[in-house]
């Protein structure tokens, strides 16, 4: 073959090859010069030049892609994908919802107050990281979900997830008579176990953000979601008996747990406590009927009546006043420090050990959060970003776990009142941090006297939706008996 029967036009890939002599030739000669069969050898093959290695072709295209990335426009793109509330804040109506955002934001923050200190004992953690875990988890999802109606925090299956997994890896000794050192000790262990379980969590969780596995979420069904919370309430409802009833036996784990704290309870039963078991009825008589209420009446009630915080509020008046902490031995919460907690760095040394509880953990956070967030998303006509959930829950649980808080999610409860309330937008997290950020400053000592059975009362009626949830069993097995079987077989 011969050069002249050879050439090719390639000016294109001359000048990417070697851009500084075609330049030159093309000068000189004033035409394009053609790709000749020496040429292509020299570049491509042959004895004078072999290819370029493949690091350099990589570094090379690695370049390009970056080049274009890290345009103006595509800055801005990626920053709007990060932080959602830059796509809706500049078009925000703030004279149409600024009102209702502050209105449902107060009223979901008084809520966490006691639903945060209420779900801290499923954790079996002191009341006051409840209230670290509504605020710091409700503050970064505020910047970084696209759930606009979605309201983070502590949630029961979570809270009785994590529950479990610090009294497996952090038991009470035997006996259970502890001094108030030992107590405190004991406690401390115990936060530190919960806020490494949330670290690694929310690693597992960006792990998954990193691989892109927002795909998932395709997979959720409705019956399996409702499988789950009703199956967990059914959990909630056996776990806070003791402090319903103020019976003195600890805290079942493992498998069989609810069939062995029923035969605990059965058993300490002629032990409980009057004022306790007193204390708990009331609460129940007054919490129940305020929720039916805020249900029937949901389209008349300016805002939904705050039933929990009324409870709070007379629970803690009475004790005080009648003296029940030392007359009758009733458990209450005690003092809630004032401030925000030291920084916590979880030990590696316990990874091996946490790591087994924190991935179902993730994926429960997971599964609840998107599916909550998509149910609402549809019903007001804007959609999410099942991977941007996976960075701001993963974000949210491992920041906040250096703060001492425990794994947290969307919650059923909180998210139902915000929307009943007028949320339109992230915004409300804010009024909501406000109102918790203004607890753990000063009004902490209003909660010295508040006791105990008021918050397991507290956790059993935040329950109501699940346990409601039971009633389309017979519908579900009309429609798919697989799904009926799965559902039953989730709720005991």
């Amino acid at each position: 073959m011969t050069e002249s029967s050879s050439t090719v036009s390639c000016p294109v890939l001359r000048e990417e090859l070697d851009p500084v002599t075609s330049s030159e030739s093309e000068a000189v000669s004033g035409v394009l010069s053609p790709l000749t069969e020496a040429l292509f050898q020299r570049h491509f093959g042959g004895a004078e030049r072999g290819l370029d290695p493949l690091p350099d072709r990589l570094l090379r295209g690695f370049r390009d892609k970056l080049f274009r990335t890290c345009s103006r426009r595509e800055a801005w793109r990626l920053l709007r994908a990060r932080f959602p509330p830059l796509t809706w804040l500049p078009w925000y109506p703030w004279r149409t919802w600024l009102l209702g955002d502050a209105v449902a934001g107060v009223t979901v923050g008084v809520v966490h107050v006691p639903q945060g200190m209420a779900f801290a004992l499923l954790t079996s953690v002191p009341p006051v990281f409840g209230l670290y875990t509504s605020f710091f988890p409700v503050l970064i999802y505020t910047f970084l979900g696209t759930g606009r109606h979605l309201s983070t925090g502590t949630f029961a299956v979570l809270s009785l997830m994590t529950g479990s997994a610090v009294e497996s890896l952090v038991p009470e000794p035997p006996g259970g008579n502890l001094s108030s050192t030992e107590r405190m000790q004991l406690d401390l262990q115990r936060v530190g176990a919960a806020a490494a379980v949330a670290f690694w969590s929310g690693a597992l969780m960006l792990g998954m953000f990193a691989l892109q596995l927002g795909f998932l979420s395709t997979f959720l069904s409705e019956p399996v979601v409702k499988a789950l919370t009703s199956g967990a309430a059914v959990h909630v409802l056996v776990s806070q008996l003791q402090s319903l009833l103020g019976l003195p036996f600890p805290r079942q784990i493992g498998y069989f747990a609810v069939f062995k704290t029923l035969a605990a309870v059965l058993t300490a039963l002629p032990q409980s406590s009057p004022a306790e078991l007193t204390i708990s009825a009331l609460s129940l008589a007054l919490l129940v009927p305020v929720k039916e209420l805020n249900v029937r009446f949901r389209e008349r009630l300016p805002t939904p009546i705050p039933g929990e915080v009324f409870m709070v509020l007379l629970a803690s008046l009475l004790c005080f006043t009648s003296s029940l902490d030392t007359r009758y031995n009733v458990q209450i919460v005690g003092s809630l420090p004032v401030g925000f907690p030291q920084l916590l760095i979880p030990s590696l040394s316990t990874l091996p050990l946490v790591l087994a509880y924190s991935l179902p953990i993730a994926l429960v956070t997971f599964a609840i959060s998107v599916s909550l967030a998509s149910i609402y998303a549809d019903k007001h006509n804007y959609t999410i970003n099942p991977n941007q959930e996976l960075l701001a829950h993963g974000i949210s649980n491992l920041i906040s776990s250096l703060f001492s808080c425990f794994p947290n999610s969307a919650s059923l409860a909180t998210t139902s009142l915000l929307v009943d309330a007028g949320g339109h937008t992230q915004l409300t997290g804010l009024f909501s941090c406000a109102v918790v950020l203004s607890v753990l400053l000063w009004l902490g000592p209003l909660f010295y006297y508040l006791p105990k059975a008021v918050l397991a009362s507290i956790n059993i009626s935040s329950m109501r939706q699940m346990f409601f949830q039971m009633q389309e069993l017979p519908q579900l097995w009309q429609i798919s008996k697989t799904d009926f079987v799965r559902d039953c077989i989730r709720v005991p």
